[in-house]
């Protein structure tokens, strides 16, 4: 694993802790949607990088 893919993970999990917050905060759908599409896409570049798929 590299450093890019920890990285990408990290944020993608921050990310997500992110998603939970502003769900739990009532704030706008579109905002939490729109955390929640960034958080499954930094979360799969980093996944994608440890198999070696995407280099």
């Amino acid at each position: 694993m590299n450093g890019l893919s920890t990285v990408l993970i990290l944020v993608g999990l921050f990310l997500a802790g992110g998603v939970y917050s502003f769900h739990k905060q009532q704030m706008p759908r579109s905002v939490v949607v729109l955390l929640a599409i960034g958080s499954v896409l930094a979360l799969a570049a980093g996944v994608l990088r440890i198999e070696g798929i995407w280099e």
